[in-house]
């Protein structure tokens, strides 16, 4: 893949399936299942599963860390709406470096995906 993940910089080893609960494993990341159900919560809207699963990611994570965490949930949040509600598709070069990573990903299933030039 030509696409470079956070793990190679550190030389771990990182199962982007992972992300769509395809595998029971972690995927590599450290408390991968907190992060997970917290970024979901987040994007979800029910405030119970969004206190319940900040206090469990608060419990596992420094508060440094935790911080960090929120900062890139609402970064990617709002990057992505944005260039999603301009109508800026993906640009050409970013599209030939993520197809295979975007395939494994399944991401066409988001409506989003309409503006990502095909093949």
């Amino acid at each position: 893949m030509l696409l470079r993940v956070s793990g190679e910089s550190t030389g771990t080893a990182v199962d982007m399936q992972a992300v769509n609960g395809r595998v029971s494993t972690d995927g590599g990341v450290d408390h991968a299942a907190e992060l997970v159900a917290f970024t979901e919560a987040v994007m979800g809207g029910d405030e119970s599963t969004l206190r319940t699963t900040r206090a469990a990611l608060r419990d596992v994570l420094s508060p440094e860390a935790f911080v960090d965490t929120c900062a890139v949930i609402g970064a990617f949040n709002v990057v992505d709406r944005i260039a999603d509600s301009t109508g800026i598709p993906l640009d050409d070069m970013m599209a030939a470096m993520t197809t295979e990573l975007r395939s494994d990903l399944d991401l066409s299933r988001f409506r989003s995906s309409s503006n990502t030039p095909a093949g």
